[in-house]
């Protein structure tokens, strides 16, 4: 493992892709990251699917994130109120947590995906609105976010807990700021070489050779990336990842 004092979370999601076998495709990976989103109802989860995976990650002993988003009827994620994103929010909440506590775990953050987290990367009033639903519902969890104003503006704005994430297949721009129009990276090596830029410098790279300071805390790994098992084995002989919460205790001194 290189030396390297910096401390990250490595994320995938679960109950969300799956092989031509129906197996999930996160359980193979899951070895290499240190916290998981599992996917609610409205996510295209089913419920056995939560189940296992809720199941496999207490055996693996990985923390567990909500992984949320919007009803597929939803188009237009700004015509929404407060009060209709707090029900979404707090519908798919108590869905996983059913599951959860019957294994007597916790879940420990929350993760928005698809439309409704392009919506909350690009508004302050949306990324605040589901702050606030996910403060209703607990306090204590921690609302992972594209990296960027908007989520510190959040953390400011709501008093919540906030991680800043790294999306390591989109392209960005000259800002650090995710594109999520343009077609995902899929060469494993680029991968790795974005990787180990971002892991050294703080940096995220926009064109060819140049590159935007980016702050995070975590950084996602897509599970249909191709040959993302080998970018995971080599990105952990790089940094060993650790969840948001251990490494903000860490930074304060706390732990060893």
């Amino acid at each position: 493992m290189e030396n390297t004092n910096k401390r990250v979370d490595f994320n995938i999601n679960l109950a969300q892709s799956f092989d031509e076998n129906n197996i999930d495709k996160g359980f193979e990976l899951i070895d290499f990251v240190s916290s998981v989103n599992i996917s609610c109802a409205i996510t295209g989860g089913c419920p056995i699917a939560i189940k296992k995976a809720v199941e496999y990650c207490k055996f693996k002993s990985k923390e567990i994130g909500a992984l949320i988003s919007l009803p597929e009827s939803v188009s237009d994620p700004f015509s929404l109120s407060e009060e209709e994103i707090a029900a979404i929010v707090l519908y798919q909440l108590g869905a996983i947590s059913s599951f959860t506590r019957a294994a007597s775990l916790n879940i420990e953050h929350v993760r928005p995906c698809g439309l409704m987290y392009q919506a909350a990367a690009q508004s302050l009033d949306f990324s605040v609105a589901i702050a606030k639903a996910v403060k209703t519902y607990s306090e204590w969890l921690m609302l992972y976010g594209a990296a960027g104003s908007v989520i510190k503006e959040t953390e400011a704005a709501a008093n919540i807990n906030i991680a800043q994430e790294v999306l390591l297949n989109k392209k960005y721009n000259s800002n650090a700021a995710a594109d999520f129009s343009a077609e995902n990276i899929n060469s494993s090596e680029l991968l790795l070489s974005r990787f180990r830029h971002l892991i050294s410098n703080s940096e995220i790279d926009y064109e060819e050779n140049e590159f935007a300071k980016i702050e995070y805390d975590t950084i996602h790994f897509d599970v249909n990336t191709e040959n993302l098992s080998e970018v995971l084995k080599e990105a952990n002989g790089i940094v060993e990842p650790r969840p948001v919460n251990y490494n903000k205790v860490a930074a304060s001194g706390w732990v060893e």
